[in-house]
């Protein structure tokens, strides 16, 4: 219940960043970065913060994804729920080109928040917008192939 007031009350970030465990993974061709941001001083991680971070790659590409690899009907909801669930399995199952316990980490403005409306992947919310993540090389974050062109 107390989380629940403060997802309703907590100001909008225009600019949020942090420092927090980070890590980077590849998503057909798209290098991401996943990261979590904490509601208050316990620092449970209770939002995803996902955004690409191969240059010249906007955050539209991450919805892009979603979409084409999703239900035709699929909500704003759904596709969120679908990019969460991609940065989950990617450092759950250690698929990951880079991953650090403690990185600085910017989400640029422009980007999208979207609530669960309940927990999910241990998260509440997914916010995603272009991001910069301290510690990525260029080689790190270049396109990677794919073998499913969307």
């Amino acid at each position: 219940m107390q989380l629940a007031r403060l997802l309703r009350r907590r100001p909008v970030l225009l600019s949020p960043e942090g420092r927090t465990r980070t890590c980077v993974f590849q998503l057909l061709g798209t290098v991401l970065g996943y990261a979590t941001q904490h509601l208050d001083a316990r620092r449970l991680g209770e939002v995803a913060v996902v955004g690409p971070l191969t240059p010249g790659v906007d955050v539209s590409r991450l919805w892009q994804l979603a979409a084409a690899m999703n239900k035709a009907t699929a909500t704003a909801t759904d596709q969120a729920m679908w990019i969460m669930m991609q940065a989950h399995r990617a450092f759950v199952c250690g698929d990951l080109l880079a991953r650090w316990e403690e990185a600085g980490w910017k989400l640029e403005p422009g980007g999208r928040r979207v609530a669960f409306g309940g927990l999910y992947c241990n998260r509440y919310e997914l916010w995603t917008g272009n991001l910069t993540v301290e510690g990525t090389t260029p080689d790190m974050v270049a396109p990677k192939p794919s073998v499913y062109p969307v």
